[in-house]
């Protein structure tokens, strides 16, 4: 369908888009460079940055859930065209961010000992060293990371993805240098990327705090340093933050209970995992993209009432996310051998590692955009709620409990496990498209 008047035109989208691509890819690279500089400690190194990353993404992805909330926001007030409550809603964003991320911190840094034996104490004591090594300086980071986060979702509420992207890169310089310096120069193995992971984010932080408190902006915080709480605003972030942050958290404790399964499986399975979890994220890179670019998109659409435009523009963001994502699976099925060989893994651990990275990249290629970036679009309209009770549910059937039945009752080992995230990815599909389809997402009402 062409519709006569098009709220964004191609040249916006390729604005906001292209940005978003080169910033999730850098977003990645980030972690990668750490998995693969770490690697020349040891597999036991690499096995540990693996379980803090799968235990602090937790956390991270709860910051996330406060971002796209205030984002949410911010962009259906810009489609109303009401700039002043965009830069109120963007302020309560912030109070928000900082006041939980600092207690969060606080609280696992504390206990952070007894938090890694009561999920990961069967490991080995290499691992497990190793691990804590890395944790304290990733848990420091987090106040940092979170407002982060919060000043590029209201920069992407705008449209301009550009400056998001300028910060990326600047966190991957810093992050890769440090990393070259801290781990190969001073011989800090896993603290030191964990080190150098700190100065990326406080660094950005500092620069992107600048840039949201700046008037010339159309959406900014001002007087930043001037106590203004609104509850009622609150509630409307946390309209899409609460549902959105559980949904995320139970993702991630789901995911931290399979990591609990590969880890059962062996050192060889769990560095294996870790190598199959970055190159497969690098394949999620325009999924990601285009799920950040609808929230701007239609979320503003919805803002102004618009629910054909929002129809409209997520059909054309569903099949530009195949598109992209059929090169980038393609690549990534070509070359995973090579891929694979880039981390300094045993024999075993990178043949499971190929195998799984291909078995996924098939699967990828089909099912993650109907899974991943549909619920975006739900999201962007205000129904959070929907998307929160499918996610949890099929996370916790599928991904937890037939992963751990396949994985290791059945004896399938890692590939058992895989497959029980398949099969959950199967039924968010199911529900996600039905809901987008049906319309239900238009009786939904944020601001």
């Amino acid at each position: 369908m062409q519709r006569k008047s098009l709220r964004f035109d191609n040249r916006y989208l390729r604005a906001l888009i292209i940005p978003l691509l080169i910033e999730t890819l850098l977003s990645v690279t980030i972690g990668m460079m750490d998995t693969i500089m770490v690697s020349t400690v040891g597999e036991h190194a690499v096995s540990g940055v693996s379980l803090v990353d799968s235990l602090s993404n937790l956390f991270i992805f709860l910051f996330s859930a406060f971002a796209t909330g205030g984002a949410v926001v911010a962009s259906q007030y810009l489609g109303k065209k009401d700039r002043a409550s965009a830069c109120f809603s963007a302020k309560q964003l912030m109070y928000l961010s900082i006041s939980f991320s600092v207690a969060v911190s606080a609280i696992l840094i504390i206990f952070r000992k007894q938090i890694m034996a009561l999920v990961y104490g069967h490991i080995e004591e290499s691992v497990m060293e190793a691990a804590l090594d890395y944790m304290l300086p990733i848990l420091i980071s987090f106040p940092f990371l979170a407002v982060l986060n919060s000043c590029n979702a209201i920069f992407r509420s705008m449209g301009k993805s550009r400056i998001t992207m300028t910060v990326s890169i600047i966190m991957n310089l810093i992050n890769v240098s440090g990393n070259a310096i801290l781990i190969y120069g001073v011989g800090m193995g896993t603290r030191g990327a964990a080190i150098a992971s700190l100065l990326s984010r406080l660094v950005a932080c500092c620069y992107m705090v600048y840039k949201v408190t700046r008037k010339k902006e159309e959406v900014h915080v001002e007087n930043p340093l001037k106590l203004e709480v609104d509850f009622s605003m609150i509630k409307r972030v946390m309209r899409i933050a609460l549902p959105s942050g559980i949904e995320n958290s139970v993702f991630q404790i789901g995911k931290v209970l399979v990591s609990s399964t590969v880890a059962y499986l062996g050192t060889a399975s769990i560095a294996a995992n870790a190598v199959f979890n970055g190159l497969s994220t690098f394949a999620n890179i325009p999924g990601s993209a285009v799920g950040m670019a609808a929230v701007t998109v239609i979320g503003q659409c919805c803002g102004a009432r618009d629910y054909e435009a929002a129809s409209y523009y997520g059909r054309k963001l569903l099949i530009l996310t195949y598109i992209m994502m059929g090169v980038t699976c393609t690549f990534m099925y070509i070359f995973a051998p090579q891929l694979a060989q880039l981390y300094s893994l045993s024999d075993e651990a990178c043949t499971l590692a190929i195998a799984t990275t291909r078995l996924n990249m098939i699967q990828t290629v089909i099912f993650w955009p109907l899974a991943f970036t549909i619920p975006n679009y739900l999201r962007a309209a205000g129904d959070a709620r929907f998307t929160m009770v499918v996610s949890i549910a099929s996370m916790w059937l599928f991904r937890v409990v037939l992963s751990r039945f396949l994985g290791i009752t059945m004896g399938f080992g890692l590939m058992g496990v895989m497959w029980g995230m398949f099969i959950d990815w199967y039924c968010r599909g199911i529900f996600f498209v039905g809901r987008f389809l049906k319309g239900g997402w238009k009786s939904k009402t944020v601001v």
